[in-house]
Order: C-alpha cells, then sequence, then structure tokens
C-alpha cells in the first residue's frame, strides 16, 4: 500500500473544512485550492499579481515539503473572480513556469470564499517530471 503524506499551511479553513494544503501519494502531489494567505492567516494585500505570487509561494513550498520541486508542477488551475485580472494573474504565472510550461486553466468564477480574495490556485506536480 502507497503511504499518503500530508502539509499543511497557515489557511484559517483547512482545520475547519478538513483538508490538508497538500497530498502525496507515491510520486503524486496534489495542491488543495491556494489563496492568499500570509502566515499569520491575513489575506495577502494588494492587485491580483501580488495575490497570484503569493499563491505561488505557498503551492511550491507545500510541493518542496513533500520532497518535490517546482519543476515537477504538470498541472496549475487558477480561478480568478475578475476577467480584467486575467493578464495580471498570467504574468505572475509565466514568471515562476515559463520553462515548465505546465497544462493550466484560468477560469472566471463568481467569488471565493473571502471578499478580498482575488484568485486561488490549485496544482499537481509529478516527481520526476522536471523537463
Amino acid at each position: 500500500m502507497t503511504e499518503r503524506q500530508r502539509t499543511a499551511s497557515a489557511s484559517p479553513f483547512e482545520e475547519s473544512i478538513g483538508f490538508s494544503r497538500a497530498v502525496r501519494v507515491g510520486d503524486r502531489i496534489l495542491v488543495s485550492g491556494t489563496a492568499p494567505v500570509e502566515a499569520d492567516g491575513s489575506s495577502t494585500p494588494g492587485n491580483a499579481e501580488a495575490q497570484t505570487d503569493r499563491c505561488f509561494d505557498i503551492i511550491i513550498g507545500a510541493i518542496r515539503q513533500l520532497g518535490g520541486q517546482r519543476t515537477d508542477i504538470v498541472r496549475t488551475r487558477m480561478f480568478i473572480t475578475d476577467p480584467a485580472d486575467a493578464d495580471a494573474v498570467g504574468r505572475a504565472h509565466g514568471r515562476r513556469f515559463a520553462d515548465v510550461r505546465p497544462a493550466a486553466t484560468m477560469v472566471v468564477v463568481a467569488g471565493l470564499l473571502r471578499p478580498e480574495w482575488k484568485v486561488e490556485i490549485e496544482a499537481e506536480a509529478v516527481l520526476g517530471a522536471t523537463s
């Protein structure tokens, strides 16, 4: 049987909702929807690009905690609340992944759990998938 490893973050919702920031099973790491949350649990201030940078900091940190690296990421899903933020979110994604080029989806949604959040991101990694 394959062991399941988990990691947590500062999200105030992980315990109350009952989820892990990321879960590793075998060589696969799945990262939950990651919002722009600071280490103290507060929301990242600023525009969508700054919030996206924070989401990716959290995501890459979780993947590293479970033995992976940024270049192992094979899929991202970006949920944004305003289509006008698509370019800013895309720029932040490009800064992190232009060399990796994971499969990516960006979807406009009606809202996220906190009204100040402009973006939430999921990711998947496969260890050893480095290009």
